[in-house]
C-alpha cells in the first residue's frame, strides 16, 4: 500500500479549510514552521504544489483542489467510523442551505428536530447560491441542481412564486381598486396584472438573476409585458423585497416556504391573481455512499416529513 506521510495530511487539510498556514498551525496547536514543513514534505512525495501564494493570498493549485476532495472525505470518514466504535452517538452535520429557506422555514423548526433528535449536532451552513455538492462544503444539502451521480436526492418543494403585500398596503390597494363592491358583485375580488402593476413591484435580483425578471416572467405567464409606467423597486435577495413589502413599500413576489407557519405570516396577504411555476425544485441531498450514517437518516426522515406537513411537498410527490 502506497500512503502518503499521513501525519501531513490533517495539515493539508487544515492549511486548505483555513486558507491560512498561521490559522492552521493555531487550530492544531503546533508551529507555523511545523505546518510548513509538513506541506513541504507533502509536495515532494507527491510531485506536486498544492498551494500558490499571491502576495499575502493563499490558494489550491488545481491538483491541490482534486488532492483536497479525497483527503478531506477520507479524513472525516475516519473521524464518523472512529466515533462509532467508541459508542459516541452524537451525529454531527454540517448542513449547506440557501439563506432565505433557512431563515424562513429551517430556523424556527430546529427546536422540534433538537426536541426529537437530541443526538444530532446540526450545523447550518447559509449560502445565497446553490452550493457545490462536496464533502469540503457540508455533509448534506438543500439544493436545486442535481448534477453529481454521485449525491442522493429528495424532493421537498416545487417552487411558485405569488404576489403578497402588508395588510395596511391590502386596506390601501383594496380601497383605491374598489375590491369591496367588484367581490360582492363578482364573488370574487381577483386582481388583474394591469392593476398589480399600477403599484410599486418589489423585484429580487437573486430569482433570474437579471433585474425585474421575476417580475417579467411572472407577467409573461399571462402573455403580457410589464407596462412601462410600471415603478419597480430591485432588491438582490427575497428576504429584503418581503421586508420592504412588511413596511408597505409595495407588491413582492415571494413563495410558499417563506410565509409557511411562520409568526409574521399574518402581517403579509396573498394578493388575488395568478401565481408563477418558477421550475425550481428543492431536494435534499447527500452523498450516496453515506446514506446509512444514522445522522443523515434522521435528518432526512425529519425534512421530509416537515416538508409534506407543512404543505411544501404535496401528496403526489410522497410515493
Amino acid at each position: 500500500m502506497k500512503l502518503p506521510p499521513l501525519n501531513a495530511l490533517p495539515v493539508f487539510e487544515a492549511v486548505a479549510r483555513l486558507n491560512s498556514f498561521s490559522r492552521a498551525a493555531q487550530e492544531l496547536n503546533v508551529s507555523q514552521s511545523a505546518v510548513s514543513h509538513q506541506i513541504k514534505s507533502l509536495e515532494t512525495w507527491l510531485g506536486e504544489k498544492l498551494f500558490v501564494r499571491t502576495g499575502r493570498y493563499l490558494t489550491l493549485t488545481p491538483e491541490g483542489g482534486q488532492y483536497l476532495e479525497t483527503v478531506s472525505s477520507a479524513l472525516m470518514q475516519i473521524e464518523r467510523s472512529t466515533l462509532q466504535l467508541l459508542g459516541h452517538e452524537e451525529a454531527r452535520l454540517r448542513l449547506s442551505a440557501f439563506s432565505s429557506f433557512a431563515v424562513r422555514w429551517l430556523v424556527p423548526r430546529l427546536p422540534d428536530l433538537q426536541r426529537r433528535h437530541s443526538q444530532l449536532d446540526l450545523v447550518l451552513e447559509m449560502t445565497s447560491e446553490s452550493p457545490a455538492l462536496s464533502d469540503r462544503v457540508a455533509d448534506c444539502f438543500i439544493t436545486i441542481h442535481t448534477r453529481s451521480p454521485a449525491f442522493s436526492y429528495d424532493l421537498l418543494y416545487r417552487e411558485q412564486l405569488f404576489p403578497v403585500c402588508s395588510q395596511q398596503y391590502w386596506q390601501t390597494l383594496s380601497r383605491e381598486l374598489a375590491l369591496p363592491e367588484r367581490q360582492a358583485e363578482e364573488g370574487r375580488a381577483s386582481l388583474t396584472p394591469g392593476e398589480i402593476s399600477r403599484y410599486p413591484l418589489l423585484s429580487t435580483h437573486s430569482i433570474y438573476g437579471r433585474h425585474a425578471g421575476d417580475w417579467q416572467e411572472w407577467f409573461k405567464a399571462v402573455g403580457e409585458p410589464i407596462p412601462a409606467s410600471t415603478r419597480i423597486q430591485h432588491f438582490s435577495h427575497m428576504l429584503l423585497a418581503l421586508e420592504a413589502a412588511r413596511f408597505h413599500q409595495g407588491i413582492a413576489l415571494t413563495n410558499d416556504y417563506m410565509l409557511s407557519n411562520r409568526s409574521d405570516s399574518d402581517d403579509f396577504v396573498r394578493v388575488p391573481c395568478h401565481s408563477l411555476v418558477t421550475g425550481d425544485i428543492f431536494y435534499f441531498a447527500f452523498k450516496t455512499s453515506r446514506r446509512k450514517e444514522p445522522g443523515i437518516q434522521l435528518l432526512r426522515r425529519w425534512l421530509i416529513e416537515e416538508a409534506i406537513r407543512t404543505g411544501l411537498r404535496q401528496e403526489e410527490d410522497s410515493g
